[in-house]
């Protein structure tokens, strides 16, 4: 009978220690580092909203709507890239850039770039197009494309000389980051 008691008691305190375990998990969970939107889903065609207008595409060219939540201890501001490694460049195609978003923005409207609507202090960078701000998917025809939206939580707010290429950007924001989350949509006309 001891045995029995000694067992049950064994049972009971794996068994609480298994709950809280899970509960931790949970919680830890619920605080992941997140991207979301209204405007586009992981894997599905953008919209027309989201297509360039210019050369030979016909869009709303307006950057999608994006939200995120999560934001890992030590974030001290966000940088958001939207890039397309599928590009007949060499090096794909930066669609548009933005550093120095404040850590008090939980995300951004539909249409907000190029508008009073983005976050104050955040800095729109040059997109491959040679225009500032959002520029939309427009891919060769016949081919899909990826076009991955990734914000990065940052340890320091960025300081970029005037003018800073993508590529210069990319590498303070990589040498910055704390971690990443990712929404990819995909385009094909």
């Amino acid at each position: 009978m001891s045995f029995t008691r000694s067992f049950t008691r064994f049972g009971a305190t794996a068994l609480a220690a298994l709950t809280l375990s899970v509960a931790l998990c949970g919680a830890t969970a619920a605080e992941e580092f997140q991207l979301t939107s209204q405007s586009m889903a992981e894997g599905v065609q953008l919209s027309t909203e989201q297509v360039f207008e210019g050369f030979g595409c016909t869009g709303g060219n307006r950057s999608p709507d994006l939200a995120w939540s999560g934001l890992p201890e030590g974030t001290e501001s966000l940088a958001l890239t939207a890039y397309d490694p599928d590009a007949p460049t060499g090096s794909g195609w930066w669609h548009w850039g933005v550093v120095n978003i404040p850590v008090e923005a939980a995300g951004l409207t539909t249409g907000a770039s190029g508008t009073d609507a983005m976050p104050e202090g955040a800095l729109e960078l040059r997109n491959d197009y040679g225009s500032l701000g959002f520029g939309g998917a427009c891919p060769p025809p016949g081919e899909v494309h990826r076009y991955i939206f990734t914000l990065h939580a940052l340890s320091a707010k960025l300081d970029l000389p005037e003018g800073a290429t993508n590529a210069i950007a990319g590498y303070m924001i990589n040498s910055q980051t704390i971690a990443t989350a990712k929404l990819t949509a995909v385009y094909t006309r």
